[in-house]
């Protein structure tokens, strides 16, 4: 064999064996061709999918395997939580978008360690359901702050010592009184975002204070090709309440004001027609059935008047 040709054998070889590379990667990472485990779990996503019109992506880190258990069963029968790695969520979501529109906008709200929840239960109530069943928990070192973490003023129970400058370093002023350190005031430690130190986590912890909520995190939830994140869901049920309240008078005076009759107005714009048409008669003297006895007292009273002025 010439040199030519054994270049060329060796050629074919590589451009052979880099084929058969590339169409195996492509089977492994294909839609199609997935290992059996992965496609029963594709498969019952999108059944889920299909079956339920709300999906909601929670984000379960550090939410302990007991806690979790606990929350799926006070879910069930009203909810079906699913899991699965990332990627086999979003072949899922793959296969799915052209049958459930929009549903493709939630991939980037599976944050963290993610879960979706399918459910038919209202949004908002769903939402309420799932931030009463967050416990509060003490901070660890390297967590996110998920708000402003506060330590507010008032007495402690430690005796003086070094914890006055172990709060100080963190951003606390801190006195002697009665015998106890007291923190003088309101002091934010964390900003919300944040990464805990070590030595915040160690004071919060000594101080009692609990920032961090263990819970199902929802991230964003799916309902009819919309997506409603935490911010909107998060809703404050009397101030709703209050607002709705308020909208509700400011449209009654103006339907009363402008005469505008409607079934809640038209017994209240009756008897002010009545009235305003009573003084109107009252005024010009216009004898009628609902002013006659009116109009004789006042006659009476207008004569009596002239009798008094008679006499002096």
């Amino acid at each position: 064999m010439t040199a030519t040709n054994s270049i060329n054998t060796n050629t074919m070889t590589t451009q052979i064996k880099t084929v058969a590379k590339t169409t195996n990667k492509a089977k492994t990472h294909g839609t199609s061709k997935i290992a059996p485990k992965k496609d029963a779990a594709v498969k019952k996503f999108v059944q889920l999918f299909k079956t339920y019109p709300i999906v909601a992506a929670l984000n379960m880190e550090l939410l302990p395997a007991r806690q979790l258990q606990v929350m799926r069963a006070s879910l069930r029968g009203n909810c079906e939580m699913f899991m699965a790695k990332r990627r086999v969520m979003k072949i899922a979501f793959e296969q799915i978008k052209n049958e459930v529109k929009g549903i493709e906008q939630l991939v980037p709200h599976l944050k963290g360690m993610p879960a979706l929840l399918f459910t038919s239960q209202n949004p908002f109530k769903l939402y309420k359901t799932l931030e009463k069943s967050k416990s509060s928990a003490p901070a660890k070192a390297g967590q996110t702050a998920p708000k402003d973490i506060v330590v507010k003023a008032g007495a402690t129970s430690f005796a003086p010592g070094p914890i006055i400058g172990e709060l100080g370093q963190i951003g606390i002023k801190a006195g002697i009184e009665n015998g106890k350190v007291s923190i003088k005031q309101d002091s934010v430690v964390v900003k919300e975002g944040a990464v805990i130190s070590d030595k915040v986590a160690a004071l919060l912890t000594r101080l009692g204070i609990e920032p961090m909520e263990i819970g199902l995190n929802l991230t964003a939830l799916y309902e009819k090709g919309m997506i409603y994140t935490k911010d909107v869901l998060a809703v404050d049920e009397k101030e709703y309440v209050q607002k709705i309240t308020d909208v509700s008078t400011s449209c009654f005076n103006l339907a009363i004001e402008i005469a505008y009759p409607c079934k809640d107005t038209i017994e209240l714009l009756v008897q002010k027609t009545f009235n305003d048409s009573k003084a109107v008669a009252l005024e010009a003297n216009i004898m009628a059935d609902a002013v006659v006895g009116d109009l004789l007292a006042k006659a009476e009273r207008e004569a009596m008047s002239v009798k008094a002025e008679a006499k002096q």
